[in-house]
């Protein structure tokens, strides 16, 4: 076997660690994170604004609509804060919800990514509309994945942009996406989960979800992650070849792509769909790259499991663990985000979600 020494985000790591961020988890705290009664709450981005304060953004959506496909039609994106990066995070006000079904994400708001340049906070999220009634208590019962609502809200997903000078808003929404499907393409569906980084010049990586249509017009394909540029946060977003980075037939299917950068290039985490590249279904993976096209998974790629330590002393095994958010401060990962639901796994079989954070050692 060949030895060899890893740099990593300033961490020195031999082969036989598993990498800097598997090896280095410390306790979640119990009341960490961000929770909210009568809500599901998903999908964290944490900043630290120019007031020293740690602003969060999550989604949620009521809980008396079913987890999934609930986010589908009534997700908002909302905005809490804390002094210090675990939290716990305060509720501050709704930064994106609906705003009618004219809107391409008139609907729903979903899985948001914050980043800053210049002065400018820039809030990514996926977006969704739908030309039908609202679901209702009444009439939940109809609200199924193959029911009118999910039909036309799964179609309608696309990459959003919003924008503020401030991390309290107001926000300035786009009357289109700023990343749209194609034709032939394996984003001829839908586009979704945009994972953005901005370079030092002020141009754009951004990873995201695509699926393209099946032959019968309905159905769509399995997820495939691309990779698109803009040659700044505002300009033209250009999707970078016609095919995934990941996807069933290359490396495997992975979901909830994560970028940050240090001197040695850029790194992704996400989560394994299947666990053909980690050997554990849900599990996190580990990628680099020189220049956020080109994709190399790190030799030893597991970065978690859906195990977590606990600091009352509790080790439990997470029904779901997912949209994972690294925080960097001074050029080093600090903390690690999850969003989380109780229960043996499963969307249909938890009662609870929150985003929780796990400090780094």
């Amino acid at each position: 076997m060949r030895y060899f020494v890893y740099c990593f985000i300033g961490f020195i790591v031999s082969c036989n660690a598993q990498n800097a961020l598997y090896d280095n988890f410390g306790k979640a705290p119990m009341n960490g994170g961000l929770q909210m009664e009568d809500y599901w709450v998903w999908g964290s981005s944490v900043i630290k604004g120019d007031d020293g304060i740690y602003h969060m953004y999550a989604s949620r959506w009521p809980k008396w609509l079913p987890f999934h496909p609930g986010w589908m039609v009534a997700s908002e994106i909302v905005h809490a804060t804390s002094d210090v990066p675990e939290g716990p995070y305060k509720f501050r006000d709704v930064a994106l919800g609906a705003r009618g079904a004219q809107f391409w994400d008139g609907r729903s708001c979903h899985n948001p990514k914050i980043v800053k340049y210049k002065g400018v906070y820039i809030l990514y999220y996926m977006g969704s509309t739908h030309p039908f009634e609202d679901v209702a208590e009444n009439n939940v019962d109809e609200f199924t994945l193959d029911s009118k609502w999910c039909i036309a809200g799964r179609w309608g997903k696309r990459v959003g942009m919003a924008t503020s000078n401030s991390p309290y808003g107001p926000w300035k929404r786009l009357d289109a996406p700023i990343l749209d499907v194609g034709p032939n393409t394996f984003y001829s569906f839908l586009t979704s989960n945009p994972s953005p980084l901005i370079k030092e010049d002020g141009s754009v990586v951004l990873l995201f979800k695509g699926r393209s249509y099946q032959e019968d017009g309905i159905k769509h394909s399995d997820m495939g992650i691309g990779v698109a540029t803009a040659p700044r946060y505002d300009g033209r977003y250009s999707v970078v070849k016609n095919e995934p980075l990941f996807s069933m037939e290359r490396f495997g299917e992975i979901e909830d792509p994560h970028l940050w950068s240090d001197d040695s290039g850029y790194h992704m985490i996400a989560k394994d769909q299947r666990g053909k590249i980690t050997g554990g279904q849900g599990d996190g993976l580990l990628a680099h790259s020189k220049n956020g096209i080109d994709w190399v998974i790190d030799e030893n790629p597991k970065a978690y499991t859906k195990t977590i330590q606990w600091d009352n002393g509790e080790t439990l095994r997470q029904g779901q663990l997912e949209r994972p958010f690294v925080l960097v401060e001074n050029g080093r990962p600090t903390h690690i985000f999850f969003a989380t639901m109780d229960g043996p796994g499963g969307f249909g079989n938890g009662t609870k979600t929150w985003n929780m954070v796990v400090p780094l050692k």
